[in-house]
């Protein structure tokens, strides 16, 4: 799958669970801001997109993730 495919499925799963518009939401946003959430909620759509890309992602691979992009990146690799 190509990595603007998995960003934007990203974006569209995050917009739902969040209750956003996907059209405000971009690849270089602080996902925490963009979507007013927190650790716990973060872990929840890490849990999502693990789900929805078939994945298993590690705790320690999304430590210092704070946008869109970085996260995206780090599902394509595990794909």
């Amino acid at each position: 799958m190509s990595e603007s495919r998995v960003l934007d499925r990203l974006l569209i799963l995050a917009a739902s669970r969040f209750k956003r518009s996907r059209a405000e939401l971009k690849a270089e946003d602080d996902l925490f801001d963009a979507l007013a959430i927190d650790s716990m909620q973060a872990l929840s759509l890490l849990s999502a997109l693990e789900e929805s890309f078939d994945v298993e992602i590690p705790d320690y691979e999304v430590q210092d993730v704070r946008t869109f992009q970085q996260l995206a990146d780090v599902v394509e690799r595990r794909l």
